[in-house]
């Protein structure tokens, strides 16, 4: 199959199309001819040994995919040959004619393979970071960095909880922040003040998506450093006692890949794909997701 792989850590141009043999699932996994690739930072950051886990070289890139299933492993009742499912490709090797999944799902009625393909990692992310933060009916949220794949995947599961949500983004992105069901505000100095002008004695519960250096005036807005969750900013986690979440530390949250179709179905959530490109491109799509300017998320169709 033809599967896009790195041999060294660097930039972009470090990615190939590569052969590489045909996986085949094992118990509870399933193969499927993959349609679509979504493209996270988690991907670029791996690309460029900012993230390791241990990984050694070469390594193989792209979580997110979406496609048919046409294999199945041992032990696996919930799909069948030929459904359509999304989720997360194991061992990160998405971007790819065919993945291995464990944690899938079928694809919500109303999505093609694209937009489902844009779905697992910020679904998941995003739902970890409320349950730990433990938004529910009544909350106020303020999250930073609200108009990117996870940020606006937060929102929108926020408000879908019943919490008030304030969302800060970039002033192009502030009507697009309105329809997702926040209230924005625009980064920069005197984004505390623009805050509470809108919620004077602070939120409940804030969520660093940016990792933009803020994690003083989250606290500043919560209650407390308690309050606060990083998903960006490791080292700031650790100078001003925030957690930060991940999937190794506290558990992962695909679940949520079960839930999300009801909200889907009934408008209450969309993830825009913001470009696609082909497989053949996905160094142009890291280059576009480095520069941190993508509203919602960005797609590679494979085929």
């Amino acid at each position: 199959m033809k599967a896009v792989q790195f041999s060294e850590y660097g930039g972009p141009e470090v990615l190939n199309l590569v052969d590489l043999p045909d996986p085949h699932p094992g118990p509870g996994q399933v193969r499927i001819k993959v349609h679509a690739v979504g493209i996270s930072g988690t991907d670029w950051k791996l690309r460029a040994g900012e993230l390791s886990f241990g990984a050694t070289l070469p390594q193989t890139t792209g979580t997110d995919v979406a496609g048919v299933v046409d294999e199945i492993g041992e032990g696996v009742s919930d799909v069948a040959v030929g459904d359509r499912v999304f989720g997360v490709s194991d061992n990160g090797a998405g971007a790819a004619e065919l993945a291995l999944l464990t944690f899938r799902a079928p694809i919500p009625a109303p999505l093609g393979f694209v937009d489902a393909a844009a779905l697992p990692v910020a679904l998941e992310t995003a739902t970890r970071a409320l349950d730990r933060l433990g938004v529910t009916d009544g909350m106020s949220v303020f999250i930073n960095g609200a108009s990117g794949g996870i940020g606006s995947t937060a929102v929108q599961l926020a408000v879908a909880r019943g919490a008030r949500v304030i969302g800060a983004a970039g002033a192009a992105n502030q009507n697009y922040l309105r329809l997702l069901g926040a209230e924005p505000v625009t980064y920069g100095a005197g984004m505390t003040e623009r805050v509470r002008a809108l919620a004077p004695d602070g939120v409940d519960a804030a969520l660093d998506v940016a990792g933009s250096g803020v994690l003083a005036e989250l606290i500043d807005l919560a209650p407390g450093a308690g309050d606060v969750i990083t998903l960006a900013d490791f080292q700031g986690a650790k100078d001003h006692g925030v957690h930060f979440s991940n999937g190794f530390q506290d558990g992962h949250a695909f679940h949520a890949l079960h839930t999300i179709g009801g909200l889907i179905e009934t408008g209450r959530f969309w993830l825009p794909v913001d470009k696609t490109l082909p497989l053949a491109d996905i160094a142009e799509a890291h280059r576009i997701s480095e520069q941190g300017r993508v509203r919602g998320r960005l797609v590679l169709v494979v085929g």
